[in-house]
């Protein structure tokens, strides 16, 4: 991800290695036949932390193709404005 910042880039990977962590946990509650409540729990877990980490990616990659649309172009192989928007709409 060349569009964000170290900052940014640090937020996602936490989510993503938080998601991660989360899913190990269901696949122990099923291997270990947990409950339907608890599965179903850590599940959405892993979804709203996929989620988020999807939405801070569009963001960053807005934020860069506003700031310098130019070398936002360059960067991220010719990601439009609409491919931005299709992007974001793939997560909703």
């Amino acid at each position: 991800m060349r569009s964000a910042d170290a900052e940014t880039q640090r937020k996602i990977v936490n989510r993503l290695k938080r998601a991660r962590g989360q899913l190990d946990s269901v696949i122990s509650a099923v291997e270990g036949g947990g409950s339907c409540r608890d599965v179903v729990t850590q599940l959405a877990a892993v979804s709203t932390a996929l989620d988020r980490a999807g939405f801070l990616v569009v963001s960053g990659a807005m934020q860069y193709c506003i700031a310098e649309p130019g070398k936002a172009a360059e960067d991220e192989d010719g990601l439009t404005v609409e491919e931005l928007e299709k992007l974001f709409l793939t997560l909703s």
